[in-house]
């Protein structure tokens, strides 16, 4: 058999989950030492090496600032774009839309105590809501916006009330105050009207998240898609987002309560 080259769906799944891993354990468990900071550090986002040779020359918390802005900053702003561009492939391939949407939205429920308590802790906080809610307002809007790309009639008209459904998506993103608001509805209206063209969703997705400046580097990763879907993982990530949240806080509680 042919060997394909690229890396397969799985493998992009893989490289989001550790990136997400990394981020939130910067969030989770760095962020309760940086709260104490004994030694009266002042801490910002700066990458120059000046900045970071200081942070790491004040000591333990200040190495720890350095470990938590690598985490967060660099590492941890891979994981949404890829899973941005994972959701458009999953829409597109997937035979069952309706339990894809039910699944992403099950699994927001779910996850809603473990990020509140890992990010908030608190059992429910309604001043965030988990990334889940994100993807499914995501995956709903390209739902309506097939549908209205099936129906005949003008060009005008259907673009017209796409417009619709990427405005409601966006405004709920927001209202509710979803991880990534309306950034990320953003973002996946472009990959998802660039879905045909790879070069096109790359060059508009970096666009998309520039506001983020390591961001774009995730469609490095993207450019090596092979389009297989490789190891059946599909509710790795579903199981894994609230479980490390819940193992993040318990950890939290016992080592830095």
């Amino acid at each position: 058999m042919k060997k394909i080259r690229g890396i397969s769906g799985s493998t992009l799944k893989i490289i989001a989950i550790i990136s997400m891993l990394v981020d939130h354990t910067g969030a989770v468990l760095l962020s309760r030492i940086l709260k104490h900071n004994p030694q009266g550090l002042v801490y910002k986002v700066d990458f120059s090496f000046t900045y970071i040779n200081e942070m790491l020359q004040s000591g333990f918390t200040g190495q720890v600032y350095v470990a938590y802005m690598i985490m967060r900053d660099v590492i941890g702003r891979l994981a949404f774009p890829i899973y941005c561009f994972l959701l458009v492939e999953g829409f597109e391939k997937t035979h069952n839309r309706l339990r894809y949407a039910g699944r992403l939205f099950v699994f927001a429920l779910l996850s809603e105590i473990p990020f509140d308590l890992a990010f908030y802790g608190k059992l429910s906080d309604f001043t965030g809501q988990n990334v889940f809610f994100t993807l499914f307002l995501g995956f709903m809007m390209m739902w309506g916006m097939k549908k209205i790309e099936e129906l005949p009639g003008s060009l005008w008209v259907k673009w017209a009330g796409m417009g619709v459904c990427f405005f409601a998506s966006a405004y709920t993103a927001e209202k509710i105050f979803c991880d990534y608001g309306a950034h990320g509805i953003i973002a996946i209206v472009l990959l998802f009207l660039l879905r045909r063209n790879r070069s096109g969703q790359i060059i508009a997705g970096c666009a998309a998240f520039l506001y983020e400046v390591t961001a774009p580097l995730a469609f490095v990763f993207v450019a090596w898609y092979n389009g297989r879907r490789g190891m059946k993982l599909k509710f790795i990530f579903y199981v894994f987002y609230p479980l490390h949240l819940m193992i993040l806080y318990a950890l939290a509680e016992v080592f830095f309560s």
